[in-house]
């Protein structure tokens, strides 16, 4: 009678006290044993020059269903399949772009009910924080078991749409972090002074202004630094705990830290494109860079990847926000859809520009990737290679060159800033609870076998 479900061997394993070469097996969905002669398994798959890393979990990711006009952009089946292929093994998924936007106990329902039966992988919810719902909808989603809150400083949405999100304004940040902090959940910040931004952009149409590199000069550095000033001096009023999102400058990151020695419970995390392209390059590439804050210039990126070795960032995300292809299409930087699409190439790229590149080491890799977002939005099942929790694992084959390319792509929509661009690593499998969910032989497995994590 076979011992294990699954013995993976040889592989150099991330674990909490470092990499080591040594064997996993997993019984039951869970991490049952580290070391070596663990005795026999059902399924033994040899690692021998594959990393082995606990699967990334992404605490920033937009999926569309249930859709309503925006149906075709990115739906549960295409998304989670482009995270089962990328080593994303868990996300938080944001409250808005889906229609309606999740904001209270029907909206979530909805959101839940919308993703039945469809998960490839494992996915967290995000609860808004939006003006109208203040007066009980907090509490809603806190019983729904969101995983955490969200909000908007800056414009969102579209108010001719119907149950779409809308920013939080002074007042309703607030109020929700004075009832957020009662939950003992954290809300993440879009920290972003919209209304200079707005009307630079204004000024910039005005004269005739179309590209991305203008787009960008229209949020300058201080727009994001102000906004985060006052979301960390409204979370020492209230005592809620917030962490702030998708930090594009590293002076951003300056003043969380800041904070945090001042006993403010904040932290940051900041994406991949950030780390990976900057300024003058964008217009090159095209629209499927626009993204808010914006990509900033060679001085930031470095930086932010200055502070990736610090230890300041709690993590790297994706912000996966795809849209259809007719919203990218645009002359007018100014009049295209700001996100990107990144969730499938977080693990494969950020392994290579940060360990292989410049040295990171690997368990400063898992720790950023998914350890510490893990322990942060309280996932306690998740993030880390220990005995007792979810086998959730990503196998990484280093120095392996390929060029992406978009038909590679799980997405609805098959383009990504990233298309072309030479990669030297590669996901080569990917587990979820000890289930082979990705491999490169066989590509993403027919069954979705995702949960939805509750908290």
């Amino acid at each position: 009678m076979n011992k294990f479900d699954l013995i993976i061997k040889n592989g150099l394993v991330i674990l909490d006290s470092g990499e080591v070469k040594t064997d996993i097996a997993v019984k039951n969905g869970k991490i049952a044993a580290i070391g070596y002669d663990l005795g026999n398994a059902q399924n033994v798959i040899d690692a021998d020059g594959l990393v082995v890393s606990p699967g990334m979990v992404d605490v920033h990711v937009h999926i569309t269903d249930p859709g309503g006009v925006r149906a075709d952009w990115e739906g549960y089946v295409t998304g989670t399949k482009s995270c089962a292929k990328g080593g994303v093994t868990s996300f938080i998924e944001m409250p808005l772009n889906q229609l309606p936007a999740t904001v209270n106990a029907a909206s979530i329902d909805k959101k839940y009910q919308a993703g039945k039966d469809k998960l490839y992988v494992d996915v967290a919810s995000f609860g808004g924080l939006v003006p109208h719902n203040l007066n009980g909808g907090i509490q809603e989603l806190d019983k729904a078991g969101v995983a955490a809150y969200k909000c908007f400083m800056t414009a969102c949405g579209d108010p001719n749409i119907e149950g779409d999100f809308d920013r939080a304004d002074d007042y309703t940040l607030y109020e929700g972090m004075k009832q957020i902090a009662k939950t003992g959940k954290i809300l993440a910040i879009h920290a972003e002074n919209g209304v200079i931004a707005s009307g630079l952009a204004k000024a910039a149409r005005a004269r005739g202004e179309t590209t991305l590199a203008q787009y960008v000069a229209t949020r300058p550095v201080f727009t994001e630094v102000e906004a985060i000033r006052r979301a960390i001096y409204f979370a020492k009023i209230t005592g809620c705990r917030i962490h702030i999102c998708h930090v594009a400058c590293p002076e951003g990151v300056v003043e969380v830290m800041k904070a945090r020695e001042e006993g403010v419970d904040v932290t940051c995390e900041t994406c991949l494109h950030y780390l990976y392209f900057v300024t003058d390059e964008l217009d090159a590439i095209g629209m499927s860079t626009k993204c808010s804050p914006p990509i900033r210039d060679l001085a930031a990126k470095e930086g932010l990847w200055q502070q990736i070795f610090s230890g300041a960032l709690l993590t790297v995300v994706s912000d996966h926000s795809p849209c259809s292809p007719d919203l990218k299409d645009k002359t007018n930087a100014f009049d295209a859809w700001g996100g990107i699409s990144g969730v499938q190439n977080n693990v494969d790229i950020f392994f290579d520009e940060a360990v292989q590149k410049r040295g990171l080491s690997l368990k400063a890799f898992a720790d950023l990737i998914a350890k510490k977002p893990a322990e942060r939005f309280n996932l306690p099942t998740k993030g880390s290679i220990t005995v007792g929790k979810d086998a959730d694992l990503v196998l990484i084959k280093p120095n392996a060159s390929y060029v992406l390319q978009a038909s590679d792509l799980e997405y609805r929509n098959k383009f990504s800033p990233y298309v072309g661009k030479t990669i030297n690593a590669q996901v080569a499998q990917t587990y979820l609870r000890g289930q082979l969910v990705y491999s490169q032989e066989g590509g993403v497995v027919e069954k979705p076998m995702g949960e939805y994590i509750y908290r």
